[in-house]
């Protein structure tokens, strides 16, 4: 392992094995003896052997959490290329509320000018005021805590509230493509938990990814299904249906695979991404096909026995 070091001092005999990695010394095992008494070569042996496991135990969490943080800044550019494949989606949610405050505001103002005014009227378009502000700022903080690189959370979440805030940014994109959305939302679910950001990061991967499937089907219904339902008693099931081609068998091989994409202009780490988040949820994502046509991509998650917070 290196160098050992055996010092007596006072009425103790000290013994240090240094760590080493790849000849870099990153610490040092001391041990000491409450009496001068020399250490055997079979004791040195043995530190000198735990020292050797030590570095290899520290370099594989070094390694790791590299891993780590390496996934976690590519699932940070996913989301930010996801808020991007959806800005028009964004931009409309934000520009209805926008419109309805300034349209309220507009008849506030000529209730106000009336002979006399109409302060019932004033006071229920105030109300409408407030209450479109309010939406519009939860839209723009969804967005933000969405793109926002912030640690990963560990919170009782519902997982049908998570699936109707994440559906909202994508109501725009689906009728430019003209495809239809059906939810289908199990009532009285379990709670999960986990991230809301990440959890809604996989939906919106998986919508995602099947609005650009069937943007490229020119027969037949362009339809997309999502639903939630329980899984067994200790689990929750979530399933994104499209009616789009489909995938080949060996394209169910490599859609989770990082950086594979059949898109020009595509990273292909969504699915990957989506895989790594969820199963760091304890659950499991897979994609199976349709009949006649499309695909199924799904996941379990955990349940946990109590109310969301």
């Amino acid at each position: 392992m290196g160098s050992r070091d055996a010092k007596r001092e006072g009425h103790r005999t000290t013994l240090a094995t240094p760590l080493l990695r790849e000849g870099i010394p990153i610490g040092v095992i001391l041990i000491r003896r409450m009496e001068i008494r020399p250490f055997r070569d079979k004791q040195i042996a043995l530190l000198e052997t735990f020292a050797d496991q030590a570095v290899i135990a520290i370099e594989n969490v070094r390694l790791f959490e590299a891993e780590k943080q390496r996934t976690l800044a590519l699932a940070h550019a996913n989301r930010v290329t996801t808020m991007g494949h959806l800005a028009a989606s964004i931009a409309h949610e934000t520009k209805q509320p926008i419109a309805a405050i300034v349209t309220t505001a507009d008849a506030a103002l000529r209730w106000l000018g009336a002979e006399p005014p109409n302060l019932g009227e004033v006071r229920q378009a105030l109300g409408g005021i407030i209450k479109d502000a309010k939406r519009a700022g939860e839209v723009i903080g969804r967005i933000r805590g969405f793109i926002n690189k912030v640690p990963p959370r560990h919170d009782p979440l519902d997982i049908n509230q998570a699936i109707f805030e994440a559906t909202t940014l994508t109501r725009n994109e689906l009728m430019r493509h003209r495809i239809g959305m059906e939810i289908q939302l199990a009532q009285e679910l379990p709670v999960v938990r986990g991230d809301r950001v990440q959890l809604q990061q996989v939906l919106l991967n998986l919508i995602v990814n099947a609005i650009e499937s069937m943007s490229a089907v020119n027969e037949g219904p362009r339809e997309l299904l999502i639903s939630s339902a329980i899984n067994a008693a200790d689990s929750v099931l979530v399933a994104v249906r499209d009616s789009g081609p489909g995938l080949t068998p060996e394209g169910f091989d490599r859609a989770f695979q990082a950086f594979h994409t059949t898109k020009p202009d595509g990273m292909g780490v969504g699915l990957s991404i989506s895989r790594w988040i969820v199963e760091a949820h304890g659950g499991r994502l897979w994609a199976t096909a349709n009949a006649p046509r499309g695909a199924t991509f799904q996941f379990t998650l955990p349940a946990r026995r109590e109310s969301p917070s």
